[in-house]
């Protein structure tokens, strides 16, 4: 980003001190401003945005922890939060103060030296209003400007707190249709003087919802403009202009319920000499479009980069990255600013690694595709068309017909966990996720036995890992292909993840390491600092440490906790700290039985942040896991009917948080009798919403309940006669 002379001056002073030995700057507390951030690299203890800089590179000048020393790194501090979920935020660092947020929306201010508390901030987040979150009620992180942190609480509520108090100077409510299943789980971003922020929802309801990003005025909270991602019901007007140019894009009978998806959930970056906003899209709703009716099904803006003028929300370009997406192949990964070199110059490029497998380098005051080639095994498309921008299609992308192994997975070849650019290496370091899923047709196959999967919609997919098992799953979702086929035709493990050090220039992998194997292991996002070094959390709860150029280990820390958010360093008084948010959960939750490498199987899922610092000490582990007996079931007159039906409801409406064995959320073939006596109060009238379990009253009436009920209570039956078994056998 372009500075004056006295800023550049002044930046250069501040940076010799700061590496010389570090000094707290002189400013008031959080005064983060467009012209300090555009100097971001002359005070380089800090750590400004959720990327540190305004080019969102989750890459640190810091030099004091380096490539020769790092394996003296250990423990500094921790700060417990008083929650068990899911954590993916980063904290920003400004002053020696950490500002952060977790689980709800919840912020927490702490003296970055010694993570003792400053203040903290309950948003009283309404969980009737956070409808059916997606993926737990996790949140993405804080924006800090001008004595003010900005955080959106899982109920898509938009709160300004005072930095140095923690008390709120306003709220406002970003929903615009309580009744769909809208909720926020995303990270504020600051652009051009405004407060941006979207939503998430578009794969619930069976419908999606409509996705929007909404600009705040930063100092009352006054609504500054709106940009709705995909056009309304058909024959509504269009509240952007740019509407009646996607409209074309889908089918004109499109009936009402089908919202349209393309929500704005992550991934947010801004250019201020070009004063563009920038942020993508999510999925298409429904993910099977012929349910959208006959005609053009390209479906604008949804799987779309977008960049927008931060003072109009008009656009400035877009680029489609998955047209026609029926795969679930979001592009709301975080997004990077860079020069590179490009056709003999140096051009001012945006960066991603999209979830459909591809790389992108975008020109980003012009949007024009400059390189695109996949960085994860990928066979729905063989390429990208350069003069299109359109990916060129394979015949294993239609799982229309017939189920197929489609690579990468709805999990993407790179989702929400943050890549770190390295310009000094000219490296992205991208964690990625090599692995395909079989898609399927539920309704066709099973003549809507089973609609929807896990709330979603009727095509769906698995991922094959370890636990896929066809034979079982044909009954259900009809002729599946069996684990060896799959294995077969796949080049490497069908599951992996791996931390890639990726080259955007000449589009080609460096080095890489394998994280996990056979079973996702939810594995952090990325920090890369100028000592030459590469941080990574695992779900085996270690922070891993690997030499930026070479990616040789450097040092292994084991935690005892399960680290999804990517690392940050910053620095108080000369001293260096890595510190980053540890606890299992976001899409995780979903998965259910805890993978054997994971480390939440061995320890409680205690949410905190830890700090590292040189000739640090031993990680504190959290209290041992103990999972609880299968109590004796109650008396059931149900019958196998009746049983059935109340698993096909399970399998549609609440596996996605509630898997049967160890998990984040408790397992319900374990309830205890004042739960079971209040079963159908919980599930219907939300008496449980303080703890995060809603109502479904929208979803599910008594007879569905009492079904699913019955089907709980045979699980719990089955092992607990399983368990009294195996004891007599003892």
């Amino acid at each position: 980003m372009a500075r004056t002379y006295a800023q550049a001056v002044l930046g250069c002073m501040a940076l010799i001190l700061a590496l010389a030995g570090g000094t707290k700057a002189s400013r008031a507390g959080a005064d983060i401003d467009q012209a300090r951030l555009n100097a971001a690299d002359a005070e380089p203890q800090n750590w400004l945005t959720q990327g540190r800089d305004g080019n969102q590179t989750y890459f640190s000048p810091l030099t004091k922890i380096d490539d020769a020393n790092v394996g003296r790194l250990g423990f500094a501090w921790s700060y417990d939060m008083p929650t068990a979920r899911g954590q993916e935020a980063t904290p920003i660092v400004v002053d020696g103060v950490m500002y952060t947020s977790g689980t709800w929306g919840y912020v927490y201010a702490v003296d970055a030296a010694t993570g003792k508390e400053r203040w903290s901030f309950d948003p009283e987040a309404d969980p009737r209003a956070a409808r059916h979150p997606c993926c737990d009620l996790v949140n993405r992180g804080v924006a800090v400007w001008e004595g003010k942190v900005f955080v959106a609480s899982v109920d898509g509520r938009l709160h300004a707190l005072d930095a140095a108090t923690g008390k709120e100077l306003w709220k406002v409510d970003t929903i615009t249709d309580r009744s769909q299943s809208y909720s926020s789980t995303g990270a504020v971003y600051i652009a051009g003087g405004v407060a941006v922020i979207g939503n998430s929802g578009s794969d619930m309801d069976h419908g999606g919802v409509r996705g929007y990003v909404s600009a705040y005025d930063i100092e009352t909270g006054a609504l500054r403009w709106r940009f709705y991602t995909v056009p309304g019901e058909h024959g509504k007007p269009y509240e952007n202009p740019e509407l009646a140019m996607a409209d074309k894009t889908w089918p004109a009978g499109r009936a009402p319920q089908y919202r349209g998806g393309g929500t704005v959930w992550d991934g947010f970056a801004y250019d201020a000499d070009l004063d563009l906003v920038y942020f993508g899209t999510a999925n298409a709703a429904p993910y099977d479009l012929r349910l959208l009716g006959p005609g053009p099904a390209d479906a604008l803006f949804t799987a779309t980069i977008l960049a927008l003028h931060a003072k109009t929300g008009k656009v400035a370009w877009h680029y489609q990255t998955t047209p026609g997406d029926h795969w679930d192949f979001d592009a709301t990964q975080k997004l990077i600013l860079a020069d590179l070199p490009s056709g003999g110059a140096r051009r001012q490029v945006i960066m991603q690694a999209n979830k459909n497998g591809f790389f992108y380098v975008l020109d980003r005051k012009t949007g024009k595709l400059l390189s695109a080639k996949n960085f994860t095994t990928v066979n729905w498309a063989s390429g990208i068309d350069m003069k299109t921008g359109r990916p060129i299609l394979t015949p294993q992308s239609d799982w229309y017909d017939q189920p197929k192994s489609v690579a990468p997975s709805w999990a993407g070849g790179h989702t929400w966990p943050a890549m770190s650019y390295d310009a000094k290496t000219g490296l992205v370091y991208i964690p990625t996720l090599d692995a395909p899923a079989v898609w399927f047709d539920m309704a066709r196959k099973t003549g809507g036995t089973v609609r929807y999967l896990n709330g979603f919609f009727t095509g769906n997919s698995v991922i094959p890992d370890d636990t896929y098992d066809a034979d079982a799953m044909r009954p259900y979702y009809g002729e599946v292909p069996s684990l060896k086929s799959l294995e077969a035709g796949h080049q490497e493990k069908l599951v992996r993840e791996l931390l890639r050090a990726w080259d955007p220039v000449r589009q080609t992998v460096v080095w890489e390491h394998e994280t996990s194997a056979g079973l996702r292991g939810y594995d952090g996002g990325v920090l890369s600092t100028a000592g030459n070094l590469v941080f990574q959390g695992r779900g085996s709860g270690e922070l891993w440490v690997y030499a930026a150029d070479s990616g040789k280990v450097l040092k292994v820390i084991a935690t005892g906790s399960h680290i999804m958010a990517a690392p940050m360093t910053y620095a108080v008084d000369g001293v260096q700290y890595v510190a980053v948010q540890a606890g299992y959960g976001g899409a995780a939750i979903t998965v259910g039985a805890f993978p054997p490498t994971d480390i939440a199987a061995k320890y409680e899922n205690l949410n905190r942040i830890l700090a590292f610092r040189l000739d640090g000490g031993l990680v504190p582990t959290p209290p041992e896991r103990h999972d609880a007996d299968f109590p004796k079931p109650p008396a059931s007159t149900a019958g196998a009917e009746q049983i059935g039906r109340g698993e096909v409801k399970f399998i549609e409406q609440c596996s996605r948080c509630h898997a049967l064995g160890a998990s984040v959320t408790p397992d319900l073939r374990k309830l205890t009798p004042e739960i079971h006596a209040a079963f159908s109060d919980i599930v219907l009238k939300g008496a449980s919403a303080p703890l995060g379990m809603e109502s479904f009253a929208d979803i599910l009436d008594q007879t569905d309940v009492d079904a699913i009920h019955a089907y709980l209570i045979d699980q719990n039956r089955q092992g607990y006669e399983a368990q009294e078994k195996a004891r007599g056998e003892r």
